[in-house]
């Protein structure tokens, strides 16, 4: 089963709390600049997360849902 991070771009300041605690390094920063000038979080590896929605409780800007797909 797969599970797709919807990270609302323009909210995440790039502090890289979600990148730090998941246990899967599913999520990593984006190279691409967002309209407020941060590097944003992205999905890197949907394959390998396993929803223990942690990133989500520690993202400091509520940017981050997780969904099945």
């Amino acid at each position: 089963m797969a599970y797709e991070h919807k990270i609302e771009i323009d909210r995440c300041k790039g502090c890289g709390l979600c990148v730090e605690v998941c246990p899967k390094n599913v999520l990593a920063i984006s190279d691409k600049v967002n309209t407020k000038g941060y590097f944003p979080a992205y999905q890197a590896k949907q394959e390998d997360c396993i929803f223990c929605s942690t990133c989500c409780i520690m993202c400091p800007d509520v940017a981050i849902i997780i969904i099945e797909t």
